[in-house]
């Protein structure tokens, strides 16, 4: 999981008189009543013992996000989770915060850290009820970086504001450093911090009592009704570098009438990225015409490309124009070239060379103006090796040749294509609200997708379909997905594992899911509860 790829609707649920970040209640303010709280504490109570309390109220507040971070997602690398703070600043809606360096060793518990918050609503609060300060004011932001870059790192880390648009600059800033760093530069600001020690154990106290809760919150998790903007992902929203320099190409080539052949694995996307190319095109006003060539019948494949002429074989009752002509001003996107049989190759071959068609059963060449766009999951190169594939024709095909990388290598791409195909499936399901709980979402990020992005979608349909009010839990994702190894080779991992273990390991893993709630985990199961409580108790689970 990258903080980048955090969205609030995943990690936030929304209901009727509450608001839950994954087993803390959240409460949204206005802004100006805690400017006028910010006014009347100074006036009561000074402006150093002001700073001290927001700035111990920020230190609380990250270090609670900072534990929900680690309740929620398996971060690998703990720089990605100490960028997940300013992340949740940015989608709370407190600023937005950019990271502008970080460098860190975690092993040696040392950080350097220098972010920007533009748009500071601290600052917009101090301003609006105090004026112009003569010193930086965003103590709460300041707190809590500092708690939140704290619980990431085991060692307590200060972040001291540099820039303050409440004193007049354009913008706030604040470097962080753990305390061996900061050295005696530190020590004039340690005041505002005192007594930081109780709220890390309170925070760790809390964070073991919501784990506790399971019943409760799965009760809870059913009245949600989850707030969801769909997000609409496009080509241009493609993260991945692999496949930004695909469309690269693509865009590149497509306003050229060279014939193109796409190469990549089944699901991979070939005739999306073929119809994104179309539309690129100067042929976009023309028809896209598209056929699967390795799912019909040598005699059926050329009636449906080349057109018949009437009674050129039986059931032929009347002309018929064929594909080459349909598209004829536009595409033509021939899938799974590769299948074709070495007769329907020669047929082809004349095509590309003449830009004529034959109907079967009639002598009468017709001219076509069409730009082919073929696709195939072999490799072309081995089948012309093993002489099924004509030479010529390949070349033909493939003066400009684009490969699409595997799902699996585009691990960037796989949530904003989830939140895609979740808006498409929100419309066909009839479920606005249709979302993934955020700790779906490390499983979707670490399985292999060996159907790619077909995969994906139907496992999301799936899901969605199997989701109670919209909102999907990793209990609604397959088995194969919720226990695969981390984007490890197919086959590897431990082989020699007895059916007992195997079934051992799914129920447990149903259970944990299920909050261990045992009607709904047989049910998933597919077994009776008695069932359920017999292989627990055989298996010796819940002991």
């Amino acid at each position: 999981m990258k903080a980048s790829q955090l969205k609030l609707e995943e990690i936030v649920q929304f209901a009727e008189g509450r608001i839950d970040l994954h087993g803390r209640r959240l409460v949204l303010h206005s802004i100006h009543a805690f400017a006028q709280l910010r006014k009347d504490m100074v006036e009561s109570l000074g402006l150093e013992r002001t700073k001290k309390m927001f700035t111990r109220f920020g230190y609380y507040w990250g270090q609670a996000d900072a534990a929900a971070m680690a309740r929620i997602f398996q971060w690998k690398d703990t720089a990605e989770w100490i960028r997940a703070g300013p992340r949740m600043h940015s989608l709370q809606g407190v600023a937005h915060a950019v990271i502008k360096s970080l460098d860190m060793d975690a092993e040696q518990g040392r950080l350097c850290m220098e972010v920007f918050w533009r748009s500071s609503g601290e600052a917009d609060e101090h301003l609006l009820t105090l004026g112009r300060s003569d010193v930086p004011i965003c103590w709460m932001l300041t707190g809590y970086a500092s708690g939140y870059a704290s619980f990431c790192l085991g060692k307590d880390v200060y972040f001291v504001e540099q820039t303050c648009q409440g004193r007049g600059d354009k913008i706030c800033s604040a470097i962080g450093k753990d305390r061996d760093s900061w050295g005696p530069e530190v020590q004039p600001f340690l005041s505002s911090f005192q007594e930081q020690d109780s709220i890390h154990n309170e925070i760790l106290g809390l964070t073991k009592e919501l784990k506790s809760k399971t019943r409760e919150l799965e009760r809870q998790r059913r009245k949600v009704k989850q707030l969801q903007n769909p997000h609409h992902a496009s080509f241009a929203e493609v993260h991945s570098k692999s496949f930004q320099s695909v469309l690269e190409l693509a865009n590149r080539v497509a306003k050229f009438d060279s014939s193109l052949l796409i190469t990549g694995e089944s699901g991979s996307g070939k005739e999306i990225l073929a119809r994104h190319i179309h539309r690129q095109s100067a042929r976009a006003q023309g028809d896209f015409v598209a056929i699967n060539c390795g799912s019909l019948p040598e005699t059926l494949l050329e009636a449906e490309l080349f057109g018949h002429k009437a009674g050129a074989f039986t059931g032929a009752t009347g002309d018929r124009i064929g594909l080459f002509e349909q598209a004829n001003k536009g595409t033509l996107f021939l899938d799974e070239i590769g299948d074709i049989s070495p007769a329907m190759q020669v047929r082809l071959l004349r095509v590309l060379q003449e830009n004529e068609v034959l109907r079967v059963g009639e002598n009468i060449p017709r001219k076509i103006n069409v730009r082919i766009i073929a696709a195939t999951h072999f490799d072309l190169i081995q089948r012309m090796q093993e002489a099924k594939f004509r030479e010529d024709l390949y070349y033909r095909l493939s003066v400009i040749e684009i490969h699409l990388p595997p799902l699996r290598e585009r691990v960037d791409d796989i949530l904003p294509l989830a939140r895609y195909f979740l808006g498409k499936l929100s419309q066909k399901l009839n479920l606005p609200k249709l979302t993934l709980q955020g700790n779906c979402l490390d499983y979707l990020l670490r399985y292999r997708w060996p159907g790619n992005v077909r995969e994906l979608e139907n496992v999301l349909e799936r899901a969605a379909v199997l989701s109670q009010e919209g909102l999907i839990r990793p209990e609604h994702l397959p088995m194969t997905v919720i226990h695969a190894n981390p984007l490890s080779e197919p086959g590897r991992g431990d082989v020699a594992r007895s059916l007992a273990d195997m079934e051992k390991e799914h129920i447990a893993t149903i259970l944990q899911l299920t909050d261990n709630n045992r009607v709904r985990a047989a049910e998933i199961l597919g077994i009776s509860y008695t069932t359920l409580w017999r292989k627990m108790k055989s298996s010796k689970l819940g002991d």
